[in-house]
């Protein structure tokens, strides 16, 4: 079952979009987050979700304000925080009585957690990293990944090898530190957006099933 939704944000006056994918026999519900380029309905959305449906885990995917505006600019942090709140708190009454666990790609997943940094979300249960952005590309640093210490929930970082905003030789490191909270599954020869290259024997579907099963085995364990 698909069903369009919305949620409203009171820190910002905002109401954005929403959909809830929901295959009948679920045992899990992913917040799912897009990330700073893209929005909800980005053909990398759509393919997660329905891999993921088909997994048995339902996704509630939504819309920062500024995509939601147009706007290429990213909203400031403490409205896409507050998003990243009242997208939980929203899919816990759209499908009650899933396990929650909650996250996105990239930026939508970096918010996710800096907000469950903050304060635990309530009733998320896991953090689920499509392509952590660690770095901005070409300038390798670790600030951003600053946060996590202090994130009280299990976490999957799914990482392509060739992800610029990732170096994994400081990823790897980092994941080591958070010890049994970090799951760090690395996707051979994918990039930030998780496509593989033509020469490759992988293609773009292979990469995206992978992240579908690894999602699948961390949900199973927590």
């Amino acid at each position: 079952m698909a069903r369009a939704s919305s949620v409203a944000v009171p820190e910002s006056g905002d109401t954005v979009s929403a959909r809830l994918d929901l295959p009948p026999d679920a045992d899990r519900l992913l917040v799912l987050a897009h990330g700073a380029g893209a929005g909800m309905r980005h053909p990398f959305m759509e393919a997660m979700s329905a891999r993921l449906a088909a997994q048995r885990i339902a996704t509630f995917r939504y819309q920062f304000p500024y995509m939601e505006r147009g706007l290429r600019r990213p909203s400031p942090r403490r409205v896409l925080l507050a998003t990243v709140r009242a997208a939980v708190a929203a899919a816990v009454t759209r499908a009650p009585g899933l396990r929650l666990l909650a996250g996105g790609k990239s930026m939508g997943g970096r918010m996710t957690s800096l907000a469950a940094a903050e304060a635990p979300l309530p009733g998320v249960e896991a953090i689920v990293f499509l392509g952590f952005p660690l770095h901005p590309a070409g300038k390798p640093s670790t600030e951003r990944a600053a946060h996590l210490g202090d994130v009280a929930l299990p976490m999957l970082f799914l990482q392509g090898t060739r992800d610029k905003l990732s170096d994994l030789s400081l990823l790897e490191p980092i994941a080591s530190k958070l010890g049994r909270r970090a799951t760090l599954h690395v996707v051979e020869g994918a990039d930030h957006s998780f496509h593989v290259l033509k020469r490759s024997d992988r293609s773009d579907d292979d990469a995206l099933d992978e992240l579908t099963a690894a999602i699948r085995h961390f949900a199973d364990l927590h």
